[in-house]
Order: structure tokens, then C-alpha cells, then sequence
């Protein structure tokens, strides 16, 4: 966990460890620290500056902690921007500037409006003037950026193509600010901020290639395990036009700031035997077995010195031998003991070696659940199991998840409602309003608009209701289903509130009616939306806040599964709950109650499986390299860690 500033970081990375990144790449705990030193190398470039210190500046979730770091400057340290000029990096198009995704509106939103800088120092691509004048206008803003004297800090984030600004695959290195036309992948990576893929604008005006090498420094932001493919062909692959980051290899003073999951594939992190000698611990040692036997196509116990020294790990047998076989054993021992069918605990069971404790039996579990149907196709049949075995669980719907529902179904369900009234009785009058108003808003609403608050409830009920029926078929009592639909979730936008007091309070005060012995929740930060992350911030904080007030709290232990996204490594699964493959058909059919999210989710992401499918192979997935590192095999398997807070 890497806390050094950019500057001391930058001087003490090993030239020998880091020679296959072309980039210099500095890596640090989480984006939050990452961000705060990025504002503070920028604050000092502002103050060093006699005359205008030239900014360029992205959009997106990526840059949101810097902008935040440098208002907490402004407000608290007197940093001051009335000699800043800055140039945003793009705009879509076209693009009212007042519309909900535009970027004069997020900027304004989440940083201009909280800072001195002048009105007329701002500069952002216009993505509303006529087609027939960009060409001009583009060269305008090319000009402007020479009047100003040239960029001095650019800072970019990265897309999954490998873009920078809105650079597709393709651009050429010199190319210069400019209509583009947008990447299909970028448009589904998108899709989210524009309630779906087919609003997402086609067109953009962005800053070129050519452009942004003229900035004297630029700093490349990537945050959270999805980037992680990307960054390591942009800093260790080949220079390429389709993937135009890598292009920055040639730029003199460009450097990567990631967090730990954007960095997790370069070399030193994911294989650092690769480059030279390891501090071996027993972290690292699985790590290492893990991959040896994939590499080799062999199981654990089969690996032989032969095998280690061919493969760049002959100083872990030096060290940690005295030969293969110690090394193995230890290493499958420890793998196989992860492997359990009480997640609970087994009653009446020595429970040395077994990944949770046989007391108390049945256990009081909460499961933490960020949206209403990520408990069944994350966890589904450690979920089922749980109950079978007679533990009294309690699921927690952390939010209400009503951006995630299609228009039609709402529109299909105040139908529903109103026509029940008026067939079978209730208040007619009540229901034919609500419908009128739910048809006459979805009938005008245009793309990306937030919707009403009619439309917004009937959303929430769809997915509370769903949520229900699966807690129903799993067999959970309707006193053990809470739906806290925490606030910081219900501003109506895919962009979501950080974390609050009362988010905090309505976690604590459910975990402290229930004085769990086990609590799950999802630990994937890297969510593409975000909820996931902020969800696990309130458990996270709840948590720490209870644990030296409640006396039960020592008594509880926090496991983290993975969202719909992607799975454990399997060198970090701490418990691992085998599927039968009744279990996983059960499973299945869980998944299946939530009817919204099936044959076609609102927000899929860029996998077009259904969430069912994806469950099913990630769980398939890793029986199959249990299988291969020489455990039984199973149909199914569902992976955990646990987090000591």
C-alpha cells in the first residue's frame, strides 16, 4: 500500500523493477490518496506560476477526487485560480450546455462554481454550435490554447478502447482538436450516464492527440480493476494507433497515477518474480503456485523444481524449499482448507482448519446487498445454503435500485394499477391520476431526463417486489427482508451522492437490532457505477463506529463477495462454498424473480451475457481452477474473503 507522494514516489521507484513500463507508473492504496496528490503537485505548479498557469481538464468519474481536493484547498489552505486558464479535453455532440450529461454543466457542478477562477478563463468544446462551423470553431479553440501560452498540467483519464479525450482507435498522433466519431465501446461505457445505450450522443469534439503532447506535463488517472487490461498495454505494450494512450510512451514528462486494481496487471504487480527477487510471503506464495500451475497446465502437487526454475521462480525454492514438494504441500493445504459447505460454520466440528467458526450455531447473518438482486446472482447459493442449514439470515437492500428499470414496465404497472382499482375496487380516482401522470411524463420525457417522482417510486417497487419474491423462494420471512434504500443512492441521475451521516445511521441502527455473528456485503470497488463502492463505505464506517461500543461486535466477522462483475482471485479467496448442480439451477431460478434485469438489464455494461449467465460461468469458472490446482470437482463455486476491520 503505497502512500509516498508523486514526488518521492517518482524518485524511488526501482529502475530494475519497473523496465518493462514504458511510462512512469505510480501506484498507490486507493483513488481517494492518489487524487489528493495529484491536487497537490497541480496546487504547486498554480502558485509557482508568475503569469497564467494553462490547465486541461477531463469529465467522468475519474477526475471527480482531484476536483474535490482542490475545492478543499480553495476553501480551507486560500489556493486561489484567478490565474488559471483551463481547457476541457471534450464535449459530446451534439450537446445542449444545459442538458444533464453535458460537460459545462458537470464542471460548473463539480468545480468552477466552487472556486475564484473568472468566467472567461473557462474554456469547453461547445457541442451545440452548427455542424458546418466546427471545423472553424475547432480551430479557434487550437488557437486559443497557443494564445494562452501552451498547456501546462493535462490531465486525461483512459477509456476501455484505450482512448484519451475522446481519441478513438486509430487517431494519429498528430492529430488536433477535432469531430470524431465515437467507438461503440465507448457508447455502451456510456450508456449508464444516459439511461441507455441508444441516447448516448454518436459524435464528440475533442482535443487532439497532437494537442494534448503539447501540455509540459501531463498525468494519465486509472482507477479500479477494470482499467487494469488497458493500462498495461498503454504503459508495457507496443505504440500502436489502437490503443492511442500508448502513444504517450513518446511524451517526455507524462506519468501514470493508478490505484492499486488499474496497476494490477503490469508485471511487478501481477508476476513480480518476473523482474527479480520477492519478499515471499504467504501471500505472494500462492500467488505465485496459483499462476505456476496455470502457466504449466499442472495441479499443485505436480509442479516440480523443474517447473519453478523454468518459470522465474527458482529463488522461491531457494528460499522457501528445501524443493517443489514442501512448497506445494503447504500451498494446497491451505487452498483445500478454503473449501467448505458450511459457510456458517458446521456444528459440532473441529473447526481448526476450516475457513469459519463451528460456534455459535445457527449464527444471526445480515447480508448486504447494494442493489435489489445482487445477494442471488453474487452469492445465490451460499445465500440458499445459509438458510437451509438453519441460520436466520437477514438481507439488506441497500438501494432501491429504481434507475435500473425500463420505462415500459413502469408504464406497464401504473396500467396494472389502475385498471385493478377500477375493476376490483380501491381509490379509482387515486389510480387513474397516477397513471395519467406516469403516461403524460414518460410520453414527453426526453432522453437522459431524471424522471418524475411518480415514475421513480413505481421504479422502486418494481425491484423491492422482486427483491421479495427471491428472498420468498429462498425461504426468508418477510420480518428478515429490509430495504433501506439509503439516500445517498436516490438523487434520481446514474451520479450518485458520497456517503453521508444518515446513510451511516440506517446501517448501524439494522446492524445493532441484529447483532450478527456474520455479515456479508460486496466488496467490488470496482463497480462500473459506483454504488457498489459507496455501499461498502457505509458498512465499512457503521462497522468501525460500532466495534468499540457494542460487545458483541468481536463476535463478528465481515465476508466480502464480488458484485456481477468479475470474481476473487483465487489466491486471495479465503472461503470458497461448492455448488451442487441442483444448488446452482436453484440459484438460477433465484436470479430469474427479478424479471426487470432479465433478457436485458437497463445497465449491462460491456458483457452481453444476463446477469444469470454471468453468475453461471464466473462460477464455473473458478470450480474449474480449483479443479485444475487439484481439488475435487464441482459443478459450481462461490468465493469469498474476509475483511478484519
Amino acid at each position: 500500500m503505497v502512500k509516498k507522494s508523486l514526488k518521492k514516489q517518482y524518485k524511488s521507484l526501482d529502475k530494475h523493477l519497473v523496465r518493462y513500463e514504458k511510462i512512469p507508473t505510480l501506484i498507490f492504496e486507493d483513488a481517494i490518496s492518489a487524487s489528493k496528490e495529484v491536487a497537490k503537485a497541480i496546487a504547486k505548479i498554480i502558485n509557482s506560476k508568475k503569469g497564467s498557469c494553462v490547465l486541461g481538464l477531463p469529465t467522468g468519474s475519474t477526475p471527480v477526487f482531484i476536483y474535490e481536493e482542490l475545492i478543499r484547498l480553495h476553501e480551507e489552505e486560500g489556493l486561489s485560480f484567478k490565474n488559471v486558464i483551463t481547457f476541457n479535453l471534450d464535449e459530446y455532440y451534439p450537446m445542449p450546455k444545459t442538458k444533464l450529461q453535458s460537460y459545462v454543466r458537470f464542471m460548473n457542478e463539480n468545480f468552477f462554481d466552487h472556486i475564484d477562477i473568472p468566467k472567461e478563463n473557462i474554456n469547453i468544446p461547445d457541442g451545440s454550435i452548427p455542424v458546418d462551423e466546427i471545423h472553424e470553431y475547432c480551430d479557434r479553440y487550437e488557437q486559443k490554447i497557443a494564445d494562452a501560452g501552451g498547456i501546462d498540467v493535462q490531465l486525461l483519464g483512459i477509456g476501455k478502447t484505450g482512448h484519451i479525450g475522446f481519441n478513438e482507435p486509430g487517431s494519429p498522433i498528430d492529430s488536433r482538436t477535432r469531430l470524431i466519431t465515437l467507438d461503440h465501446v465507448t457508447r455502451v461505457d456510456a450508456a449508464s450516464d444516459f439511461f441507455g445505450e441508444d441516447n448516448v450522443p454518436k459524435r464528440a469534439i475533442t482535443m487532439g492527440i497532437g494537442t494534448i503532447f503539447s501540455a509540459k506535463t501531463i498525468f494519465l488517472l486509472a482507477w479500479g480493476e477494470g482499467k487494469s487490461a488497458i493500462i498495461q498495454k498503454a504503459v508495457e505494450g507496443e505504440i500502436t494507433d489502437h490503443v492511442p494512450a500508448s502513444y504517450l510512451q513518446k511524451h517526455g514528462n507524462t506519468k501514470i497515477i493508478a490505484d492499486e486494481g488499474a496497476a494490477a496487471d503490469l508485471i511487478r504487480i501481477k508476476t513480480p518474480w518476473l523482474v527479480g527477487p520477492c519478499e515471499w510471503d504467504d501471500q505472494l506464495i500462492r500467488k505465485g503456485v496459483v499462476w505456476l500451475c496455470q502457466k504449466v497446465n499442472k495441479p499443485i502437487l505436480k509442479l516440480t523444481d523443474r517447473d519453478y526454475n523454468d518459470n522465474g521462480m527458482s529463488d522461491l525454492i531457494a528460499e522457501k524449499g528445501p524443493d517443489a514438494y514442501s512448497i506445494n504441500i503447504k500451498v494446497f493445504n491451505d487452498l483445500q482448507r478454503t473449501i467448505t459447505g458450511w459457510p456458517g460454520g458446521k456444528p459440532n466440528a473441529d473447526d481448526s482448519n476450516r475457513p469459519e467458526r463451528a460456534e455459535p450455531f445457527p449464527k444471526r447473518i445480515i447480508l448486504f446487498s447494494p442493489h435489489p438482486d445482487d445477494d442471488v446472482i453474487s452469492m445465490g447459493g451460499t445465500f440458499i445454503r445459509l438458510v437451509d442449514q438453519g441460520h436466520e439470515v437477514h438481507v439488506a437492500y441497500q438501494t432501491s435500485g429504481n434507475i435500473a428499470v425500463f420505462d415500459d414496465d413502469t408504464l406497464r404497472f401504473a396500467y396494472f394499477v389502475n385498471e385493478y382499482a377500477q375493476a376490483f375496487g380501491g381509490n379509482k380516482e387515486l389510480a387513474s391520476n397516477l397513471f395519467g401522470k406516469v403516461s403524460d411524463f414518460l410520453a414527453n420525457k426526453e432522453p437522459g431526463q431524471v424522471d418524475s417522482d411518480e415514475v421513480k417510486d413505481i421504479k422502486g417497487l418494481i425491484r423491492q417486489a422482486e427483491a421479495w419474491a427471491g428472498c420468498k423462494f429462498v425461504g426468508i420471512p418477510d420480518e428478515q427482508i429490509h430495504f433501506l434504500n439509503l439516500p445517498f443512492y436516490e438523487t434520481g441521475k446514474v451520479k450518485k451522492n458520497p456517503v453521508g451521516r444518515e446513510d451511516i445511521e440506517i446501517t448501524k441502527e439494522l446492524i445493532k437490532k441484529v447483532k450478527p455473528h456474520q455479515i456479508y456485503a460486496a466488496g467490488d470497488l470496482s463497480d462500473p457505477h459506483g454504488t457498489h463502492r459507496v455501499c461498502l463505505e457505509s458498512v465499512f464506517l457503521a462497522l468501525e463506529e460500532l466495534k468499540d461500543t457494542e460487545p458483541w461486535m468481536k463476535d463478528c466477522w465481515l465476508w466480502l463477495y464480488r458484485g456481477a462483475w468479475q470474481e476473487w482471485e483465487i489466491d486471495k479467496v479465503e472461503m470458497c462454498v461448492p455448488l451442487s448442480p441442483d444448488e446452482l439451477q436453484k440459484k438460477t431460478k433465484a436470479i430469474f424473480k427479478h424479471q426487470s434485469q432479465k433478457d436485458s438489464a437497463l445497465f449491462p455494461g460491456m458483457d452481453a451475457r444476463e446477469f444469470w449467465e454471468r453468475a453461471q460461468d464466473r462460477n464455473r469458472e473458478t470450480a474449474r481452477i480449483y479443479n485444475l490446482l487439484g481439488m475435487a470437482e464441482y459443478e459450481a463455486m462461490e468465493a469469498f474473503v474476509r475483511w478484519h476491520y
